[in-house]
Parts: structure tokens; C-alpha cells; sequence
């Protein structure tokens, strides 16, 4: 069984942290910007744990600024997708470094993310929709500028709305004003939730929030009535293994609950989250769920069924990506 040529599709996906670092080098050098400090000497990024991440994050993204920006980190993202046998991808995509929140300026950065898309569909076969994401650490009102700048764009590209950032930051509840608003407008609702805060956390937002997908959600599994829950109401994991072990979720990928949810009924998806940053791809993340589960080519297919029934796209875009998935 060959993992890499395995069609893949993938709904857990920041643009900014997808940034291959040496793009992000070169864009910084193009623009007389030091950004020294977050590499490490082999030109990988460096940080210490999650909340430093964060910071190495933002520091990266500071040099994306214009659409032109955004267009060519798209491209190249696409790219290094489409080289691990991505078909379809879904991507986090947040207006705070979009524009500052400013709905005609998020409209720009966002026509030309599009159109960088639809090129690589074009010459990579890779399909991409795009997610709003409110950045949790910024607090609720700003959360509702961006609510309202996703309303003003959803349609059959921009499909979904979510929530990233510090967990430990706030409550889900006080965000719910920008889910409603997003909800209200056609969007199709995630958030992050139960990565660095627990069970209990994962519980709040389903019922504060009230998403038919979360970002990460792991923790759930130290509550079984709650792994119960989400069995049965068919909530969907967007899980990142790698991701999760990199930065100490778990110690270690035998460790990872990935599995046990999925005995269990939960149907889990898996994705990169920040490849770059958590050194992996799909193709890895493949093959160390074969190395570590034993998931086969069955269980792959299995995956493909249940991520494309998850994704937030239309009903046409789903029948074209399912052909993509039939064997040749």
C-alpha cells in the first residue's frame, strides 16, 4: 500500500501557519524585515511551547501585508498540499491580519486568496475553501467585527466560521454573539476547543457555540459520557495528530487518543494544523497512523468518506471531489 498516493483531503488548516519558512524568509528579506529571531539555525521555526508558537506566528505573518501577499502564500501552500496528494483542503483564514478587520480591505485580501486558489485547482488539482476565523486572544468585540466581515462574504467559496487562538483566553460563551451572527448568515460553524483546556471545555462550546465540527477536541476523550455525546449527535474531530504530539499534548503518538475516539463512534478527521511549525505533512501524518494503528487502506478510504461528509463545501464541489477518490 502506497500512503503518498492515497487521495487526501484535510479541513484543519491555518494559511499563515502553512507558510513554508523559507517563503517566509524570503518575503522578510524582500521587505528589509529581521525576522532572525524565529528560525532555527537549520531554518525550521523555533519556539519553546504553544504560547511562544503563538507568538513565532504572528511574527511571521507581520510580513504578509498586502493581497499580493496572501495570493503568493496561497500558491505556494497549495502547492506543498497538492505534493502529498491533497484533493481538497479547507483553510483558517483570519481578517485580523487580512486587513485589520476593515471589510473593504478583507474583501481585497480575500479576491485574491480566491484567485490564487482557483489557479492552483487549475494547474495543481487542489481544491480549496476558506474558513473566518475570530482570533479568541483578541477578545468577543473583536470577534464581531470579524463575524460580520465573514457574514458579508460568505458564499460558495468562503463557507464556514471558527474560532482559533488562546483557549485559555475567555469563555466560549462570550463569543457567541459572532457564532450566531455567522450562523445567520450561511455559514457553517467550527471552533477550536479541547487541545489545551479539558473535557469540560469541549462540552462549553458545543453548548455555548453550538458548531457541528471541532478543531482538535482530543481532550473529550477524559469524559466518556461526553465522547458519548459526540458520538451520537455525529459532532466531527478535526484532529492533528502531529501537531498534538509536537507540541506535548500527548507525549507521544501511541499516547494520542485518535484511535479510542474513533472505536468509540466519533467521527475524526485528521489534518496538518500548521505543518511547517509541527514538521509534518499528510503523507506523515499517514504514515504514522499506519505505524502506530494500523490503519490500512480500508480505514483511509473510510477517513476520505467521513472528511468529505464533514466539509463545508457544496453539494457539487463533494460529487466532484468524490470522483476524485474513485480508483482509476
Amino acid at each position: 500500500m502506497s500512503l503518498s498516493a492515497l487521495p487526501k483531503l484535510e479541513l484543519h488548516l491555518h494559511l499563515e501557519g502553512a507558510a513554508p519558512p523559507a517563503f517566509i524568509r524570503d518575503l522578510a528579506a524582500e521587505k528589509h524585515v529581521d525576522l532572525s529571531g524565529i528560525f532555527a539555525e537549520g531554518g525550521a521555526y523555533s519556539y519553546t511551547d504553544f504560547w511562544h508558537f503563538l507568538k513565532v506566528y504572528e511574527a511571521a505573518t507581520s510580513v504578509l501585508t498586502t493581497p499580493e501577499d496572501y495570493a503568493r502564500l496561497t500558491r505556494a501552500v497549495l502547492a506543498e498540499s497538492a505534493a502529498h496528494g491533497v484533493v481538497y483542503s479547507e483553510t483558517f483564514l483570519s481578517p485580523d491580519f487580512c486587513g485589520g478587520r476593515d471589510p473593504a480591505a478583507w474583501a481585497e485580501y480575500l479576491a485574491a486568496i480566491r484567485e490564487a486558489a482557483e489557479a492552483a485547482e487549475r494547474d495543481d488539482g487542489i481544491t480549496l475553501r476558506g474558513i473566518v476565523t475570530c482570533i479568541r486572544h483578541f477578545g468577543p468585540d473583536k470577534a464581531k467585527e470579524t463575524a460580520v466581515a465573514a457574514a458579508e462574504t460568505a458564499g460558495d467559496w468562503l463557507v464556514g466560521f471558527g474560532m482559533a487562538g488562546d483557549e485559555r483566553a475567555g469563555e466560549p460563551a462570550d463569543f457567541a454573539w459572532a457564532f450566531d451572527c455567522a450562523r445567520e448568515a450561511g455559514l457553517r460553524l467550527t471552533t477550536h476547543a479541547g487541545e489545551w483546556r479539558g473535557a469540560e471545555h469541549v462540552r462549553a462550546s458545543l453548548d455555548a457555540l453550538r458548531p457541528e465540527r471541532v478543531g482538535h477536541g482530543v481532550r473529550a476523550i477524559e469524559d466518556p459520557a461526553l465522547v458519548d455525546r459526540l458520538a451520537e449527535d455525529g459532532i466531527v474531530l478535526e484532529v492533528c495528530p502531529g501537531s498534538n504530539v509536537t507540541l506535548g499534548v500527548y507525549p507521544s503518538w501511541q499516547a494520542h487518543p485518535i484511535d479510542r475516539l474513533r472505536e468509540s463512534g466519533v467521527p475524526v478527521t485528521v489534518s496538518t494544523d500548521d505543518p511547517p511549525f509541527f514538521h509534518t505533512t499528510m503523507s506523515r501524518e499517514y504514515e504514522m497512523l499506519n505505524r502506530n494503528f494500523g490503519w490500512d487502506e480500508e480505514a483511509f478510504k473510510e477517513l476520505n468518506r467521513i472528511t468529505l461528509d464533514a466539509a463545508f463545501c457544496t453539494p457539487e464541489t463533494k460529487t466532484r471531489i468524490a470522483k476524485t477518490l474513485e480508483p482509476s
